[in-house]
């Protein structure tokens, strides 16, 4: 395969040579048990306690607060359901219209079996409204869940704002974290966050592995029952391999994060400015400043992001429309949707997303398609850029 350009680790990363190297023992020698009584076995199980405590480190946590699972989606939906369950005479969940479907499509199906759901709205920037937040706690709300950082557009909530109100409240706060470990310093212990989502795979480490941090003395019930594993908190026979991989890659993150706020902002700035100055009528999606310093999602009005993708991957670059949860669908994105986007614009959207590896000589080559490829199909578009659009950004 020829080399290629990657442009989508929000959707997922490739894995350090670092964290490979530290996986290999455990696919190869160090095959046992980590619940084993034996010295094999425990070798194992010290490498898994070792894991966590760089997970915890990472967020400044307690060992004991850290549980393995299988990915963001699972801790997502352990948290909020393992949130109900602990609480089952509340009955009612607050979220938002832009979370990840891992939070959303639970959410949907939740309301659908009785429990009342409060979706939040969101502004054209993807900012919440923090008074319209507070008034929809009630003494009813079992749990509040609300992504630190959008994953199409890396809008960063104010989540230590929401965590306040959330505990005012007497609710439990639930943050899908996903995109925003590795990017962005955190800090659970001067956190009101209760429960906290990570992944793996969107950090350096293996697909099929994530975490979800329970802050001590919050109350969440097993998703998953089986043995004694996480002390009860999730059974099934422990990920190690990737496990230790993901603690590898949490030290790595630890290490990388100055770069991704200096390096990798300065190319995806870079990349945003050519971009804005050679295609007219481009706009972004998301705030311009509170956001994730490698997310950059922008619309060409009136033409199809599907093709613009299409024609990317012909110069060998990787791209998404969004969330590759969602990408398989024709439908506009449910987050610019949600922000109020015109539908001219959110279906010609395109979310480019940078990492520690990518280089700078990559940022001008794919400025450079983009201006080629937007003006190609501007050309044979059968649509007046003058009815909806306005290039000044105002809806």
């Amino acid at each position: 395969m020829s080399p290629v350009i990657y442009l989508d680790n929000n959707a997922t990363t490739c894995i350090a040579p670092e964290v490979f190297e530290a996986m290999t023992p455990f696919l190869t020698d160090y095959y046992g048990n980590p619940s084993s009584m034996y010295s094999f076995g425990g070798f194992v199980g010290k490498s898994l306690a070792a894991a966590r405590s760089q997970v915890a480190s990472l967020l400044n946590a307690q060992d004991t607060e850290i549980v393995f699972t299988s990915c963001g989606t699972e801790s997502d939906n352990m948290a909020v359901i393992g949130a109900l369950d602990a609480n089952p005479d509340k009955k009612h969940i607050v979220t938002t219209r832009v979370e990840h479907p891992a939070v959303l499509s639970l959410a949907k199906r939740l309301e659908k079996r009785g429990y009342l759901v409060t979706f939040l709205s969101v502004d054209r920037q993807g900012l919440l409204d923090l008074d319209e937040l507070r008034e929809s706690i009630t003494d009813q709300t079992a749990i509040v869940s609300i992504m630190y950082a959008n994953n199409e557009t890396g809008t960063i909530f104010p989540v230590e704002e929401i965590g306040q109100i959330v505990k005012e409240k007497g609710s439990i706060f639930h943050c899908d974290a996903v995109q925003a470990v590795g990017k962005i310093p955190l800090d659970m212990a001067k956190s009101h966050i209760d429960l906290l989502s990570l992944s793996g795979h969107k950090l350096h480490a293996p697909k099929g592995v994530g975490a979800l941090y329970i802050r001590r003395g919050t109350r969440c019930r097993p998703l998953i029952i089986g043995g004694h594993q996480e002390k009860g908190r999730r059974g099934g026979t422990e990920n190690v391999a990737s496990i230790v991989g993901l603690g590898r890659a949490t030290v790595l993150a630890a290490e990388h994060v100055q770069l991704e706020n200096t390096v990798v902002r300065e190319m995806r700035d870079a990349l945003q400015d050519m971009i804005f100055t050679k295609i007219p009528d481009s706009i972004l999606n998301g705030h311009p400043e509170q956001r994730l310093p490698n997310t950059v999602n922008i619309s060409f009005p009136y033409i199809e992001g599907e093709a613009i993708l299409l024609m990317l991957d012909e110069h060998g670059i990787c791209a998404s429309s969004g969330s590759a949860c969602t990408s398989g669908s024709l439908e506009p994105s449910h987050v610019l949707r949600a922000m109020g986007i015109p539908f001219t614009a959110a279906h010609g959207s395109v979310r480019l997303s940078l990492s520690v590896y990518n280089k700078r000589d990559e940022i001008e080559l794919t400025a450079n398609a983009l201006v080629q490829i937007v003006k190609r199909l501007r050309e044979i578009s059968p649509f007046s850029a003058e009815s909806e659009f306005n290039p000044t950004g105002s809806i």
